[in-house]
């Protein structure tokens, strides 16, 4: 998996790519984040329409980003998942815990 960051107006903005397998680029995701977050960061935008594959692991790091955001009053708005992920937070129902939106503008509304 490949990922760019960006902090702009103290929302942490991550883009995966590739296969997000989280034993792979996990660690790495949440150091991350936790950097972003001891710089007074509370949200974070994920566009993840550019991951083909995700495996439990990967889950499993979307569910660690989302709950460190939380714990800060904050959230994780996940952008635009491919098909194939968006079935996949449907049929664990995850879809029901993250915040879900097809555009960067629409998850910036959700925040405002």
């Amino acid at each position: 998996m490949k990922y760019t960051k960006e902090i702009q107006d103290q929302i942490l903005r991550l883009q995966f790519s590739g296969d997000l397998i989280g034993e792979n680029n996990g660690p790495e995701v949440v150091e991350l984040a936790n950097d972003a977050i001891s710089q007074g960061v509370t949200q974070c935008l994920l566009d993840i329409s550019d991951v083909r594959y995700i495996n439990s692991s990967g889950i499993g790091v979307l569910i660690t980003l989302l709950t460190k955001f939380r714990n800060k009053n904050g959230d994780l708005y996940i952008i635009n998942p491919s098909e194939h992920v968006n079935k996949l937070l449907i049929m664990t129902k995850l879809q029901a815990i993250f915040n879900i939106a097809q555009s960067e503008e629409e998850a910036l509304q959700k925040i405002n």
